[in-house]
């Protein structure tokens, strides 16, 4: 698909708001995703979280003027590194578009832009049943190791309630 172009999203931008949240909504709804669609809430709550977040970086796979893919991303930091690390939090493609290269389009850039930071890695998390995610990020490099041959590493995660607001809000 050599008319898609990668670039960053334009968070103050009605376009790429609508882009970003119909290719996460597509994925969400999927069932490798949560099988669910993002709710009412999310969807008018995620573009103004983003543009405030202080180390959000969205990235566009754009054919003819339409996001077709999302890269959201976080920039984070390495302690034992002492230098930035680029966290791919969700790598998404529209259904009608997956199997075209447009995922490793979007991760090429990222890498690219971490290379720019100085990072000192990506870091990703994905199911493991996504067999399919799971490839390609192993072919691009992505590994289940780190810090020798025998240290798996697992994303773990706890859920927080949401804090309630305080009266005065």
């Amino acid at each position: 698909m050599d008319a898609v172009r990668v670039r960053e999203a334009d968070l103050t931008s009605s376009a790429d708001a609508h882009g970003i949240i119909e290719v996460l909504d597509s994925y969400a709804s999927d069932p490798i995703g949560d099988g669910e669609p993002l709710s009412e809430a999310v969807r008018e709550r995620l573009i103004p979280a983003l543009r405030d977040h202080p180390t959000t970086l969205v990235l566009l796979a754009v054919l003819d003027g339409r996001p077709i893919g999302v890269a959201a991303c976080f920039f984070g930091f390495s302690t034992f590194r002492a230098r930035p690390l680029l966290n791919i939090h969700d790598l998404a493609v529209l259904p009608e578009y997956r199997g075209n290269g447009i995922g490793r389009l979007l991760l090429g850039d990222a890498e690219k832009r971490a290379r720019q930071r100085g990072c000192c890695k990506l870091t990703l998390e994905v199911r493991t049943d996504n067999n399919r995610a799971r490839k390609l990020y192993e072919r691009l490099g992505f590994q289940t190791t780190v810090g020798g041959d025998s240290a798996q590493m697992l994303f773990l995660n706890k859920p927080l309630a949401a804090a309630a607001r305080p009266a005065s809000e």
